[in-house]
């Protein structure tokens, strides 16, 4: 069946960490809606490659329409965790139980939404420490799979098993 997964991007993404996956999620017969402050703009990726318009703006999306949550990495995390909208957006689907694929410093935005706590989960080698204050297991592996809910990955080498895994859950 197919599933329509929400994607939290702003510009200075990782370009492959976004394309991907999303191709890949697509091909499976599955959506994917980018969201950001901004309907119809176009964000741009880090290296230049890639350039995505922006299907919804955070204000017009309600998590309880979407089946899983894709948070790709970058500097895009970073900057959106700064916005309450977005922590509050990735927080429900932790509640709620729903699939969520963070890769690189995609976790970014789950740390900041408290989510991690006793957690399995991997990320970009720079955040390793932030994670295991917020109270997750690191683990540096290609991915981990965590309560069969949460997704992570540490880089774009690790995409393969990545995208294989989040398209296990849907």
């Amino acid at each position: 069946m197919s599933k329509k997964i929400a994607c939290l991007m702003t510009n200075m993404f990782e370009d492959v960490e976004y394309t991907d996956p999303a191709q890949s999620f697509k091909e499976a017969g599955h959506e994917v809606v980018t969201i950001e402050k901004e309907k119809g703009k176009t964000v741009k990726g880090k290296q230049g490659e890639a350039a995505v318009e922006i299907d919804e703006s955070i204000d017009n999306v309600n998590p309880q329409d979407f089946d899983a949550l894709f948070l790709p990495g970058g500097f895009s995390p970073d900057q959106l965790r700064a916005d309450d909208r977005f922590v509050q957006f990735a927080k429900s689907f932790m509640d709620d139980k729903k699939p969520v694929f963070a890769i690189c410093h995609g976790p970014q935005l789950l740390l900041t939404a408290k989510t991690l706590e006793g957690r399995d989960a991997t990320g970009y080698k720079s955040i390793k420490a932030d994670m295991e204050y917020a109270g997750a297991n690191y683990q540096d592996t290609e991915v981990v799979v965590c309560q069969n809910q949460l997704v992570t990955s540490r880089k774009p080498d690790d995409i393969p098993a990545f995208t294989r895994e989040s398209l296990k859950l849907l």
